[in-house]
């Protein structure tokens, strides 16, 4: 029999993992709704055809496809399998996937649920999502994002609010050094258009993507390969020179300095994102907290304006969140004209970047803070009262259930890693009375009932 394993990029969450995840959701979720986002669900699977040409080339070949129920060949297309044509068979053995992101299923929500919303819509969701990316540190095929989207209005204002979440957020959860990492669509489309590439828009977004993973020498080497000039080259390569200062004036500038003189999309984005950047400020998100960068390209086809990372620079793990405004997303779905901005909150990251820094508070755990010990047949009943007291009061607490040696049940509880233990033997019984023992410092107190709920609900707040 062989042994039992997991895919590759996929995990099993024990009680601790869970416990922190939980926690983690808690504080994500108190946030969305108070911004005013309404939560939603969407299917784990959809249609093949809904996902398909939303997320660039590579970003479809990782769509993870489900093979039609039954015969799946019976239909297959002959001359495709024939041929090994994997893309043109595709089509012809699977109609549905399990979904890439959160944005795009809410793009086909919106629009088949348009009658029954007020807009403009907040919505939050939180569900897992799937990617045949390459597993590696920070990087899984499955995972949640906790997304949030604002669609129905153009106002910057949508931006701000994203951007004072994003601190908010954050902040609660304790990251340490994490940067709000801004630039605008309209200003890499500018850039383009000045430097003659604008008809090699996808292939110049695909390659700034890579950088953080190939660095100054990978960007070079993927333009040269799609065929991009050593002019071209050397100008895409001046806004990594940039990111040398970390002057937010000088970055501004050096970008402003590049567009050309007429460009009247470019130049708009630009007094948008220094106002988006005033605002941020005015509502204390700190210049050392929200950064400007102009090689951010968020590689997704749907963005069209203002786009966002939160990158922790000291941690060994990618951008954390990301996000982004988007003109038309509902268009895809045949409803023009509805703008939106969104975020999501790379759950798994931000999981692993807290761990990374030991950043987890106490509060974080809910393991058993009790365990009441049966000394004896006869305690039963006392200790079940104690049990329902405890509870009652707050307290998270597990009676072991049945009479045994007082040591395994010690043992028990130092591996449930409870703050402290309660006993009654036939002596404190004659008494009315509880011994507790304080489990990290080895005191033990007699007291009555009441007493002893009062000596360890104070222990613990």
């Amino acid at each position: 029999m062989s042994k039992p394993s997991i895919p590759k990029g996929t995990r099993d969450f024990g009680p601790r993992t869970m416990a922190r995840r939980n926690w983690m959701f808690g504080v994500m979720r108190r946030a969305f709704e108070r911004y005013g986002f309404q939560p939603i669900e969407t299917p784990a699977m959809e249609n093949l055809q809904t996902l398909t040409g939303k997320y660039g080339e590579e970003g479809d070949q990782l769509i993870f496809k489900i093979l039609n129920n039954g015969d799946y060949l019976a239909k297959a297309n002959g001359e495709a399998l024939d041929s090994r044509n994997s893309k043109a068979l595709t089509s012809s053995i699977s109609k549905k996937a399990l979904r890439y992101d959160l944005t795009v299923p809410f793009a086909r929500f919106v629009v088949m649920s348009r009658n029954d919303l007020a807009f403009p819509f907040r919505r939050y969701q939180m569900q897992t999502v799937w990617r045949g990316d390459r597993p590696g540190k920070g990087r899984y095929q499955e995972f949640t994002q906790c997304d949030a989207d604002i669609i129905g209005s153009d106002s910057l204002l949508c931006e701000l609010d994203l951007i004072t979440l994003f601190h908010e957020v954050l902040s609660e959860l304790g990251v340490p050094g994490y940067e709000i990492v801004l630039n605008d669509r309209r200003l890499l489309n500018g850039l383009a258009r000045a430097w003659g590439i604008e008809d090699r828009f996808q292939d110049f977004t695909v390659a700034l993507d890579k950088w953080d993973k190939i660095g100054n020498d990978g960007v070079r080497k993927e333009l040269a390969e799609r065929g991009f000039d050593a002019a071209s080259v050397d100008a895409v390569m001046g806004l990594f020179d940039l990111l040398q200062s970390p002057d937010l004036v000088t970055r501004l500038a050096g970008i402003k300095a590049m567009f050309q003189a007429d460009d009247e999309e470019a130049h708009q984005a630009f007094a948008e994102v220094e106002d988006l950047i005033g605002l941020a400020h005015a509502a204390g998100v700190g210049e050392n907290v929200l950064v400007f960068d102009p090689t951010l390209a968020r590689g997704l086809n749907y963005y069209t304006g203002a786009i966002f990372e939160v990158r922790v620079p000291e941690a060994p793990i990618g951008s954390i969140c990301g996000g982004g405004r988007y003109a038309d997303l509902t268009g895809i779905f045949g409803w023009d004209g509805m703008s939106g901005v969104g975020v999501s909150f790379g759950a798994d990251r931000i999981y692993d970047v807290l761990e990374h820094f030991d950043a987890f508070p106490t509060e974080a755990m809910v393991q058993p803070q009790v365990l009441i010990v049966q000394m004896d047949a006869e305690g039963r009943s006392a200790a079940v009262d104690a049990l329902h007291a405890l509870r009652g009061n707050g307290t998270r607490t597990v009676l072991y259930p049945e009479a045994a040696k007082l040591k395994k049940q010690l043992k028990h509880a130092a591996e449930l890693g409870v703050s402290f233990v309660m006993l009654a033997g036939e002596d404190e019984r004659a008494q009315n009375a509880w011994t507790v023992r304080n489990m990290e410092t080895g005191e033990q107190t007699v007291a009555s009932l009441s007493d002893a709920i009062g000596i360890i609900q104070s222990a613990l707040s």
